[in-house]
């Protein structure tokens, strides 16, 4: 087993379908022969994981991932950001791909004690078709129609209105779009709220008519976020967890409807199985971020019963998965599990490493 040692680490620009301003940067790492990648991730993000993390993960063996990850947990710890738990993330899925790739293995194989799902489904969301501002609901309707799980949508909380009248309009545009698709939706505040628009949202809106209300505050409160679901609203959070913040308190002091964890950002597929575990054991759903669907489609296909759905972002996913040399099989709804080993994310460019 020593051929599994990890030789290396580097960050690789691919520049094949890439457009401006999008991320472009692949981390790589190689045993045995092979590589193992996790992208496209931001330039800040890659840099950090070539320049901080390269040595730690240089001499492991690429199936200690809970060793691992304490590794790098512990030198993200020296200056912690959120770009440092993204790239602790970046570098625990590329090991999970190259562990995948040596054993001719898919990463839910890796993954699930049983065999893992060949398909999962997705929720499609739309965050910049904010509902407020939403006239014409044949385009809420077309989204409705594709198979998909559910719906998310944009519903950003700035206004100079009073707060009553701000949390009113929202709530009757939620309902007004329940009403069109004859199904409730999941709405996302992007963090924009405040306490008292929460608050008085909760006291506004039919619930019937909502699936969930996602980070409606700029940060985790806990406090808030606990009267807020006290209300009986439910209320989606987790988006901005980071590889070390401590996720009981969230998940058992909140009890939020669902847990839209992203995979990467959170440390990584090492640590979200972790956290997966305390959702799991609170009867809370996880359905991961569209960021790192990837990754998250390896979670729900090897934990069906934990992870739901994934998140299928409508704006920006087609369009990154033209990096890929193999898209996504989508159908209804549905996203295929790659047939390749690993993550079976393999780039679209001959002069990346990890490209075969």
């Amino acid at each position: 087993m020593t051929s599994f040692t990890i030789e290396r680490l580097e960050v690789t620009e691919v520049r094949d379908g890439v457009g401006p301003g999008d991320d472009a940067l692949f981390v790589i790492v190689h045993a045995a022969g092979e590589a193992g990648c996790y992208g496209p991730v931001s330039e800040r993000i890659g840099v950090y994981a070539r320049d901080t993390l390269a040595s730690v993960v240089q001499g492991n063996h690429a199936a200690d991932h809970h060793g691992l990850l304490n590794r790098l947990r512990q030198a993200a710890r020296i200056a912690p950001s959120d770009i440092a738990s993204w790239a602790v993330g970046a570098v625990d899925c590329a090991t999970w791909d190259l562990h995948g790739r040596l054993t001719g293995c898919s990463v839910a194989d890796l993954l699930a004690t049983g065999t893992p799902q060949p398909s999962v489904a997705a929720y499609a969301s739309w965050l910049s078709q904010n509902l407020t501002t939403c006239e014409d609901l044949d385009v809420v309707r077309g989204v409705a129609a594709g198979g998909w799980r559910f719906t998310k949508w944009g519903l950003r909380g700035a206004s100079m209105n009073p707060i009553g009248e701000t949390a009113g309009r929202m709530a009757r545009a939620v309902e007004r779009c329940s009403e069109a698709i004859g199904a409730p939706v999941a709405v996302d505040a992007v963090g924009t709220w405040s306490p008292a628009v929460a608050m008085a949202f909760a006291r506004s809106i039919d619930v019937a008519c909502l699936r969930w209300l996602e980070d409606p505050l700029p940060h985790h409160d806990l406090d808030v976020y606990g009267l807020v679901t006290a209300t009986g609203l439910p209320l989606a959070v987790g988006e901005r967890m980071h590889c070390d913040e401590d996720p009981a308190g969230l998940i058992q002091y909140v009890r939020p409807s669902a847990l839209t964890l992203d995979v990467v950002g959170c440390g990584g597929l090492t640590r979200a199985t972790q956290i997966l575990d305390l959702a799991q054991a609170q009867a809370v759903p996880v359905c991961p971020h569209g960021r790192s669907i990837v990754p998250g489609l390896h979670l729900a296909a090897a934990f069906p019963d934990a992870v739901p759905a994934v998140e299928y972002r409508l704006q920006w996913e087609p369009r990154r998965q033209r990096l890929y040399d193999v898209p996504f099989r989508l159908e209804h709804g549905r996203i295929g599990l790659p047939d390749a080993p690993g993550l079976g994310m393999i780039p679209r460019s001959t002069t990346c490493p990890a490209h075969r």
